[in-house]
């Protein structure tokens, strides 16, 4: 134990008699002093001693569609971390098609006593939702933070990236490639995500190539957020010319690459794909994916930081922190090809 007790004091920057203090649940120790100890053990792998992983300052729930899409799992393991190293227990409700609704995964973690909840692309992203399911919650005295979607009339902190800036940025590496005729394979309509898309690919294509909105109208594929909605949708693209496809998610892409081969044509020389997420794993793709990174560690954190200022009762704006996506540039883009096929007649 007391090589333990040097590197947990060396990480969490206090003497190794302070450490053995929190260890064994002494008073007399400040609670950020505490918080820095009970994080060095985090961080370093060691568990937390049962008496002190007792004194959880309550259970916070976190609400995900289903785990298919990698991006999910990644954000609710940045989630869980940040939760635990504040003290809080995190209760992970997923929703499956068929399982549990949000409004019933929500009853079961207010029933449960959550000191509050973080909602993952969930109803609030859907502009055809009733939003007062919210306003119950609120009234309930339950703080909540919403991730990956916006509504005005839901007051409450929102964090999300920029769904505009994306599109634009690979608008622009694709165009700068070469390529005019871009298709982009997005979810349904109703959701606010898509929507921001839209708008950003439709800016993009102006600005870089001159198309009017109705232009860029014709070039825009409405699928599921799946690798087969991606593969369906890449396919209509194709058909219409495209020579290059941005996905809005990085499981779209994988299932546009397939639409591509499944034509005999080949990614990047013929077609290039660009996805969305930046997914664990997805560097290792076959060819490796170009895609725009959604700043999942830092989202993550916002959220949680932004929860627990309103637990604290300090809370944050109701309004919304939008994060920057990042162009990851790999080998499923390249040059336009030469000879651009002309698009089908059907």
């Amino acid at each position: 134990m007391t090589a333990r007790l040097s590197d947990i004091a060396a990480q969490a920057g206090v003497s190794e008699a302070t450490v053995s203090r929190v260890l064994n649940g002494k008073p007399g120790v400040a609670s950020a002093t505490r918080e820095s100890v009970l994080a060095a053990l985090d961080v370093l792998g060691y568990e937390r001693p049962v008496r002190l992983r007792q004194r959880s300052a309550g259970l916070v729930g976190l609400i995900t569609p289903e785990l298919d899409n990698p991006i999910f799992p990644a954000l609710a393991q940045v989630i869980g971390q940040a939760l635990t190293r504040q003290g809080y227990t995190p209760v992970l409700a997923t929703q499956t098609p068929g399982g549990s609704t949000e409004d019933e995964l929500t009853d079961m973690l207010v029933e449960r006593g959550v000191a509050g909840i973080i909602f993952v692309s969930g109803l609030h992203a859907d502009t055809t939702a009733d939003t007062s399911r919210y306003d119950r919650l609120r009234g309930k005295g339950v703080p909540y933070v919403l991730l990956n979607g916006f509504s005005p009339k839901v007051q409450a902190p929102f964090v999300s990236p920029d769904d505009r800036a994306a599109m634009r940025l690979a608008v622009t590496h694709l165009a700068a490639l070469g390529h005019t005729r871009i298709g982009l394979a997005v979810g349904p309509k109703r959701f606010v995500p898509v929507l921001r898309k839209i708008e950003g690919f439709r800016k993009g294509m102006e600005e870089r190539l001159g198309l009017s909105p109705e232009e860029s109208e014709e070039l825009i594929q409405h699928s599921l957020y799946t690798l087969e909605g991606g593969q369906a949708a890449a396919g209509a693209l194709l058909s219409r010319g495209c020579t290059a496809v941005v996905c809005a998610s990085d499981m779209m892409a994988l299932g546009a690459i397939r639409a591509a081969r499944q034509q005999g044509l080949d990614v990047p020389r013929d077609v290039s794909v660009v996805g969305f997420d930046d997914s664990p794993l997805i560097a290792f793709t076959d060819p490796p994916l170009t895609t725009i990174r959604q700043p999942v560690q830092a989202m993550g954190q916002a959220a949680v930081r932004a929860l627990l200022e309103e637990v604290g009762g300090t809370p944050a704006p109701h309004s919304e922190f939008v994060f920057m996506p990042e162009l990851v540039v790999r080998g499923s883009t390249a040059s336009a090809p030469s000879a651009v096929r002309p698009p089908s007649q059907d």
